[in-house]
Protein backbone atom coordinates (compact mmCIF):
# COMPACT_ATOMS: atom_id res chain seq x y z
CA UNK A 1 0.00 0.00 0.00
CA UNK A 2 1.15 3.51 -0.78
CA UNK A 3 1.35 5.76 2.29
CA UNK A 4 1.86 9.51 2.11
CA UNK A 5 4.28 11.32 4.41
CA UNK A 6 4.24 15.10 4.70
CA UNK A 7 6.50 17.46 6.60
CA UNK A 8 7.39 21.08 6.07
CA UNK A 9 10.97 20.03 5.32
CA UNK A 10 13.59 17.35 6.00
CA UNK A 11 11.90 15.98 9.11
CA UNK A 12 9.55 13.85 7.03
CA UNK A 13 12.48 12.11 5.38
CA UNK A 14 13.85 11.09 8.79
CA UNK A 15 10.45 9.64 9.72
CA UNK A 16 9.95 7.92 6.34
CA UNK A 17 13.38 6.27 6.51
CA UNK A 18 12.51 4.77 9.88
CA UNK A 19 9.03 3.69 8.74
CA UNK A 20 10.48 1.84 5.76
CA UNK A 21 12.39 -0.28 8.26
CA UNK A 22 9.46 -0.77 10.63
CA UNK A 23 6.69 -1.31 8.05
CA UNK A 24 8.42 -2.77 4.97
CA UNK A 25 5.14 -3.94 3.43
CA UNK A 26 4.23 -0.32 2.58
CA UNK A 27 5.63 2.12 0.07
CA UNK A 28 6.15 5.60 1.50
CA UNK A 29 5.71 8.63 -0.75
CA UNK A 30 7.20 11.81 0.65
CA UNK A 31 6.26 15.43 -0.01
CA UNK A 32 7.51 18.54 1.75
CA UNK A 33 7.14 22.29 1.57
CA UNK A 34 10.76 23.34 1.44
CA UNK A 35 9.78 26.67 -0.11
CA UNK A 36 8.04 27.68 3.12
CA UNK A 37 9.93 25.78 5.81
CA UNK A 38 10.02 26.18 8.77
CA UNK A 39 6.41 26.33 9.92
CA UNK A 40 7.09 26.83 13.61
CA UNK A 41 6.74 30.61 13.72
CA UNK A 42 3.86 30.94 11.22
CA UNK A 43 0.24 31.72 12.19
CA UNK A 44 -2.07 28.73 12.57
CA UNK A 45 -4.26 29.67 9.61
CA UNK A 46 -1.22 29.92 7.33
CA UNK A 47 0.11 26.54 8.50
CA UNK A 48 -3.25 24.93 7.66
CA UNK A 49 -3.35 26.36 4.14
CA UNK A 50 0.29 25.56 3.40
CA UNK A 51 -0.20 21.99 4.59
CA UNK A 52 -3.36 21.62 2.51
CA UNK A 53 -1.56 22.82 -0.63
CA UNK A 54 1.43 20.57 -0.02
CA UNK A 55 -0.53 17.32 0.41
CA UNK A 56 -2.54 17.69 -2.81
CA UNK A 57 -0.27 15.28 -4.78
CA UNK A 58 -0.86 12.58 -2.15
CA UNK A 59 -4.64 12.66 -1.92
CA UNK A 60 -5.41 10.69 -5.07
CA UNK A 61 -3.06 7.75 -4.44
CA UNK A 62 -2.51 7.52 -0.67
CA UNK A 63 -5.44 6.33 1.47
CA UNK A 64 -3.38 7.15 4.57
CA UNK A 65 -1.32 10.32 4.95
CA UNK A 66 1.07 10.85 7.84
CA UNK A 67 1.41 14.49 8.89
CA UNK A 68 4.99 14.13 10.11
CA UNK A 69 5.11 17.62 11.53
CA UNK A 70 4.13 18.53 15.10
CA UNK A 71 3.32 22.12 14.11
CA UNK A 72 1.06 21.09 11.21
CA UNK A 73 -0.62 18.40 13.31
CA UNK A 74 -1.44 20.64 16.25
CA UNK A 75 -2.51 23.47 13.94
CA UNK A 76 -4.62 21.69 11.42
CA UNK A 77 -5.14 17.94 11.44
CA UNK A 78 -8.77 18.31 12.54
CA UNK A 79 -9.41 20.69 9.65
CA UNK A 80 -7.72 18.33 7.17
CA UNK A 81 -9.92 15.47 8.39
CA UNK A 82 -12.97 17.67 7.88
CA UNK A 83 -11.92 18.68 4.37
CA UNK A 84 -10.89 15.20 3.24
CA UNK A 85 -13.11 12.67 5.02
CA UNK A 86 -12.12 9.83 2.66
CA UNK A 87 -8.46 10.08 3.66
CA UNK A 88 -7.09 8.78 6.94
CA UNK A 89 -4.64 11.16 8.57
CA UNK A 90 -2.08 10.13 11.18
CA UNK A 91 -0.65 13.05 13.11
CA UNK A 92 2.25 13.55 15.44
CA UNK A 93 1.92 14.95 18.93
CA UNK A 94 4.62 15.74 21.50
CA UNK A 95 5.27 12.53 23.43
CA UNK A 96 4.41 13.84 26.87
CA UNK A 97 2.47 10.77 27.97
CA UNK A 98 5.36 8.32 27.34
CA UNK A 99 7.79 10.90 28.73
CA UNK A 100 5.85 11.01 31.99
CA UNK A 101 5.93 7.20 32.13
CA UNK A 102 9.66 7.24 31.39
CA UNK A 103 10.97 9.90 33.76
CA UNK A 104 12.39 8.88 37.11
CA UNK A 105 13.27 12.39 38.25
CA UNK A 106 10.01 14.14 37.40
CA UNK A 107 11.74 16.56 35.04
CA UNK A 108 11.22 16.46 31.25
CA UNK A 109 12.78 18.53 28.46
CA UNK A 110 10.62 19.25 25.40
CA UNK A 111 12.34 20.42 22.21
CA UNK A 112 9.68 22.02 20.01
CA UNK A 113 8.96 24.91 17.69
CA UNK A 114 7.20 28.04 18.98
CA UNK A 115 4.08 27.01 17.06
CA UNK A 116 3.87 23.68 18.83
CA UNK A 117 4.57 25.14 22.26
CA UNK A 118 1.83 27.76 21.95
CA UNK A 119 -0.75 25.36 20.53
CA UNK A 120 -3.85 24.47 22.48
CA UNK A 121 -3.20 20.76 21.98
CA UNK A 122 0.30 20.93 23.45
CA UNK A 123 -1.02 22.73 26.51
CA UNK A 124 -3.73 20.08 26.87
CA UNK A 125 -1.18 17.25 26.64
CA UNK A 126 1.04 18.91 29.21
CA UNK A 127 -1.86 19.36 31.61
CA UNK A 128 -3.18 15.83 31.06
CA UNK A 129 0.03 13.84 31.24
CA UNK A 130 2.88 15.91 32.66
CA UNK A 131 1.26 18.18 35.23
CA UNK A 132 3.03 16.35 38.05
CA UNK A 133 6.44 16.92 36.44
CA UNK A 134 8.55 19.95 35.68
CA UNK A 135 8.58 20.50 31.91
CA UNK A 136 11.44 22.55 30.51
CA UNK A 137 11.03 24.11 27.05
CA UNK A 138 14.42 25.41 25.84
CA UNK A 139 14.57 27.92 23.01
CA UNK A 140 15.21 25.95 19.79
CA UNK A 141 13.70 28.49 17.40
CA UNK A 142 16.51 28.29 14.84
CA UNK A 143 17.18 24.54 14.98
CA UNK A 144 14.79 23.44 12.21
CA UNK A 145 16.16 26.07 9.85
CA UNK A 146 19.75 25.01 10.53
CA UNK A 147 18.95 21.33 10.03
CA UNK A 148 17.07 22.15 6.83
CA UNK A 149 20.07 24.11 5.54
CA UNK A 150 22.59 21.39 6.40
CA UNK A 151 24.00 23.41 9.29
CA UNK A 152 23.12 21.06 12.14
CA UNK A 153 26.72 21.26 13.34
CA UNK A 154 26.10 24.91 14.20
CA UNK A 155 23.31 24.13 16.67
CA UNK A 156 24.21 25.33 20.15
CA UNK A 157 23.16 22.84 22.81
CA UNK A 158 23.83 25.27 25.65
CA UNK A 159 20.08 25.97 25.92
CA UNK A 160 19.69 22.38 27.14
CA UNK A 161 22.49 22.35 29.70
CA UNK A 162 20.49 23.99 32.48
CA UNK A 163 17.57 21.60 32.10
CA UNK A 164 19.78 18.49 32.09
CA UNK A 165 21.96 19.68 34.95
CA UNK A 166 18.82 20.38 36.98
CA UNK A 167 17.80 16.73 36.70
CA UNK A 168 15.89 16.22 33.46
CA UNK A 169 16.28 12.58 32.45
CA UNK A 170 13.89 12.50 29.46
CA UNK A 171 14.15 14.49 26.24
CA UNK A 172 11.15 14.77 23.90
CA UNK A 173 11.87 15.53 20.25
CA UNK A 174 8.66 17.38 19.42
CA UNK A 175 9.82 18.43 15.94
CA UNK A 176 10.67 15.77 13.38
CA UNK A 177 13.58 17.84 12.10
CA UNK A 178 15.27 17.15 15.42
CA UNK A 179 15.36 13.41 14.72
CA UNK A 180 18.26 14.33 12.44
CA UNK A 181 20.40 15.22 15.46
CA UNK A 182 19.19 12.48 17.80
CA UNK A 183 22.54 10.69 17.74
CA UNK A 184 24.35 13.95 18.47
CA UNK A 185 22.03 14.64 21.41
CA UNK A 186 22.48 11.12 22.74
CA UNK A 187 26.26 11.46 22.64
CA UNK A 188 26.04 14.80 24.44
CA UNK A 189 23.66 13.43 27.10
CA UNK A 190 24.22 9.66 27.28
CA UNK A 191 22.22 9.21 30.49
CA UNK A 192 19.09 10.90 29.12
CA UNK A 193 16.27 8.96 27.39
CA UNK A 194 15.38 10.53 24.03
CA UNK A 195 11.87 10.00 22.70
CA UNK A 196 10.85 10.44 19.05
CA UNK A 197 7.59 9.38 17.38
CA UNK A 198 8.58 6.97 14.58
CA UNK A 199 7.77 3.83 16.56
CA UNK A 200 4.39 5.16 17.67
CA UNK A 201 3.53 6.15 14.10
CA UNK A 202 4.43 2.65 12.88
CA UNK A 203 2.18 1.07 15.53
CA UNK A 204 -0.75 3.28 14.56
CA UNK A 205 -0.19 2.57 10.87
CA UNK A 206 -0.20 -1.19 11.49
CA UNK A 207 -3.52 -0.82 13.31
CA UNK A 208 -5.05 1.02 10.35
CA UNK A 209 -3.74 -1.09 7.47
CA UNK A 210 -6.32 -3.91 7.75
CA UNK A 211 -9.14 -1.40 7.39
CA UNK A 212 -7.70 -0.17 4.09
CA UNK A 213 -6.80 -3.62 2.73
CA UNK A 214 -10.33 -4.89 2.33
Amino acid sequence: MQIGVFDSGKGGAFVADRLRQLVPSCTFVLVDDSANVPYGSRPTSEVIELTDQAIQPLLATCPIIIIACNTATTAGIHELRRRYPNTTFIGIEPMLKPAQAQTKTGRITVLATPGTLRSKRYQELKQLFAHVSTVDEPDTIDWARKIEDGLAHEIDLSELHGSISNGSDTLVLACTHYIGIKDHLQKAYPAVAILEPSGAIAERLMQLLPRHSR
